[in-house]
């Protein structure tokens, strides 16, 4: 993941598409699959063009699977990008699928994502930031570089229940989401990038590519939060914006940061 004119930092955007916001959240008629890639992806390429950067996409299959989104998803290995691996079904609880239930996920994703943007994906993030030894062993397995799903922060388990407050789910749906946002030890997991350690301590050959929290405090710094807290006071949100970056500086940290399509709409 890489910008052509600042290499010390990373650009990524998650286009998770308007079903996937609705299937997560629980919301009833997702099962069509509403898109609004035809509106987002040209306005991020203008954006990025205008700004002479390439970035990592991480797609999700069952967008490339659906024929309504495939020139909008061509266009960006077009137009230079990297393309990533974001689940076939973007269900956030993917840590609690078995091995081959991981294998079919992955495989299914990759193989559409390639037939459609030409790129076979080297990168993957799991959605709602969802990992575990058995997707790190599988996209070993399939000779991928990096993971990019961890988000090292302590606050996820707030973030889980606000989402849980707001969200129309029975309780069967809440209990595939009992890890959504990860738990306060996530708040112990390195910021800067590292070869994963599977949890009896063992180094595999993936690179993990966390997504950046403000160092020292581990709070969250990608655009999503940062929008949020410009709707109570633009002034702060770009102050906490510019102390993270700062603090990026001081602490060597390269920082890899996360958009979403909403940001953009």
């Amino acid at each position: 993941m890489q910008t052509n004119s600042k290499p010390s930092a990373s650009l990524s955007l998650d286009l998770d598409n308007l079903w996937s916001y609705m299937k997560t959240h629980g919301d009833a008629g997702w099962e069509s699959f509403p898109s609004y890639l035809d509106v987002v992806v040209p306005r991020v390429l203008k954006f990025l063009k205008e700004r002479n950067l390439q970035i990592t996409f991480f797609v999700v299959g069952q967008d490339a699977a659906l024929e309504k989104n495939r020139a909008a998803l061509k266009s960006l290995t077009e137009a230079g990008h990297e393309i990533g691996n974001h689940s076939f079904n973007h269900e956030p609880w993917l840590q609690k699928y078995t091995m081959e239930q991981v294998e079919a996920e992955i495989a299914q994703a990759e193989g559409v994502i390639e037939k459609v943007t030409g790129q076979k994906p080297i990168g993957f993030r799991g959605p709602g930031f969802s990992v575990s030894d058995s997707v790190i062993a599988i996209l070993n397995r399939r000779g991928y570089l990096y993971d990019a799903s961890t988000l090292p922060t302590y606050i996820g388990p707030l973030a889980r229940l606000y989402y849980f407050m707001t969200a129309k789910l029975k309780d069967e749906e809440m209990s595939k989401r009992d890890n959504l946002f990860g738990s306060v030890k996530d708040g112990f997991r390195p910021i800067r990038a590292h070869f994963w350690r599977s949890e009896d301590g063992v180094e595999q050959k993936i690179i993990e590519i966390p997504v950046t929290t403000m160092p020292i405090f581990k709070i969250p710094i990608h655009v999503s939060y940062i929008i949020y807290i410009a709707t109570y006071s633009p002034a702060l949100a770009m102050l906490y914006f510019r102390v993270a970056l700062w603090l990026c500086r001081i602490t060597g940290t390269q920082p890899s940061l996360l958009l979403h399509p909403l940001d953009f709409l």
